[in-house]
């Protein structure tokens, strides 16, 4: 039997009871990192244009844009909010599965909750979790590079699991939703190599899908069967090779949730050993960006494939984000990185553009082909001294957490940065809200917060 039946019982049959504490401490925390991130998204390119475009069909609002309080139908909102989600690269990630495993499933689940009205904060951590397990657990179980835009396709499927599950879905009609979103996932990484908007746009797509997949499955429509292990499915065509009956039976005793890293920076998480490691370095040895003469990184061949790329002084934002010798040398001379250091006049800095094109980005020998660690830097100064730092885990994953202050102070400037920014009332009781999720009767009441 395909594996995806292993993962349709486990969605169906684990409950809220079933959660690990730790599980749930993560969803909520994770939760409200992605809502701020998906606020500060509304202000990203064409995010505005896009929720008019869907407004413009004329269906009815079933759920609302995040920030801006559209009103659109649920799989519009779906697809609106996550592309604002993954638009500034600042959603979390699970770096084994190299996928954003909330930006499809958060967006579906709340966009169906509005539309239904009645579903309780303890039934939305039990989805969200279940979704992320289900995404989280495909992108591991690959065992090749990333062919297709893997955060899109795994998020889609983990969306769709998310959905059904507040559906209610038995373990038939959980397949045939998995099934049916199969039949429309779509990202391609071109997308990625180019810095296009298309790549968050991809994210949308497959939100969207998940959510007509799910009606389609509740409405009686079936899907093909094998649609992970079968002569066409997931891991023959999406990815070259990969193991998900090995996967699937550590679902129930690791929560990958658990597993899933914030973002410190608004950059590609494979930017961010880069950047952690020029941040030590500076702060362990106390020289200042005028004094490096070259940044030379080695890093493992995912992370050169997607953040190895050229800088330019004139670059699209999508592209600027993705490019680790950018990121690296704009924290040396202003010590971070924030939403307006995306913009032609930081690019064209004398400091920042002469330590940008003096930064080295090199492949080191490694095995696994998702892999985004170890890296190691070296910084050699004028004075051609060197300091040399190695990272096996890079700040903000769950073994070298931000603090809770930190997530919060992120939160807080998202919210803040919105194209309809919320009030600082509003994103105190949105905090109060997701921290006492267990008692929310109707998320819908969270989103409510969340409109600016």
């Amino acid at each position: 039997m395909d594996s995806i039946a292993s993962f349709a019982q486990h969605v169906v049959e684990r409950s809220y009871d079933d959660l690990p504490e730790s599980a749930r401490s993560a969803a909520k925390a994770l939760i409200l990192d992605t809502i701020g991130v998906g606020i500060v998204g509304s202000s990203g390119p064409m995010a505005e244009e896009l929720a008019q475009l869907h407004a413009s069909d004329g269906a009815a609002g079933d759920a609302r844009v995040w920030s801006l309080g559209t009103r659109l139908p649920a799989a519009a909102a779906a697809l609106c909010n996550a592309y604002q989600i993954h638009n500034s690269e600042f959603d979390c990630v699970h770096e084994e599965a190299v996928a954003h495993v909330l930006s499809a499933v958060l967006p579906a689940s709340l966009a169906h909750a509005e539309r239904i009205g009645g579903v309780s904060g303890k039934q939305l951590i039990e989805a969200v979790v279940l979704g992320v397990d289900v995404a989280s657990c495909l992108g591991v179980a690959a065992q090749s590079g990333l062919r297709f835009f893997r955060p899109a396709t795994v998020g889609g499927l983990g969306a769709a699991a998310a959905v059904g599950k507040l559906m209610q879905f038995d373990e038939t009609r959980m397949i045939n939703a998995l099934s049916i979103t199969y039949g429309q996932l779509c990202g391609t990484m071109q997308a990625h190599t180019e810095g296009s908007m298309l790549l968050a746009m991809q994210m949308g797509f497959n939100a969207r899908n998940s959510v007509i997949a799910c009606d389609m499955a509740a409405a009686g429509f079936e899907g093909p069967q094998n649609i992970l292990e079968g002569p066409f499915g997931y891991f023959r065509l999406f990815e070259a090779a990969g193991e998900p009956a090995e996967v699937a039976a550590t679902l129930g005793k690791i929560w990958r949730i658990e597993e899933v890293a914030h973002k410190p920076f608004p950059s590609g998480r494979a930017t961010h050993g880069v950047v952690d490691a020029c941040l030590e370095l500076k702060k362990q040895h106390g020289f200042s960006a005028d004094d490096v003469e070259q940044v030379h990184a080695r890093v493992p061949p995912l992370v050169h494939h997607l953040v190895g790329r050229p800088f330019k002084t004139e670059m699209d934002i999508n592209y600027a984000r993705l490019c680790a010798a950018f990121t690296s040398a704009c924290v040396l001379v202003k010590d971070g990185i924030g939403f307006d250091d995306f913009r032609t006049e930081v690019y064209q800095d004398n400091r920042i553009r002469r330590l940008a094109e003096s930064t080295v980005i090199e492949v080191q020998d490694g095995g696994d082909p998702n892999a985004l660690t170890p890296v190691t830097v070296h910084v050699r100064l004028k004075d051609q001294s060197e300091h040399m730092i190695s990272l096996d885990a890079v700040y903000g994953a769950p073994d070298r957490p931000m603090l809770k202050d930190a997530a919060l102070a992120k939160l807080r400037t998202n919210c803040s940065l919105g194209k309809q920014p919320l009030a600082a009332a509003q994103v105190d009781q949105l905090i109060d809200n997701v921290d006492h999720l267990e008692e929310v009767t109707n998320v819908a009441q969270i989103v409510n917060l969340m409109i600016g």
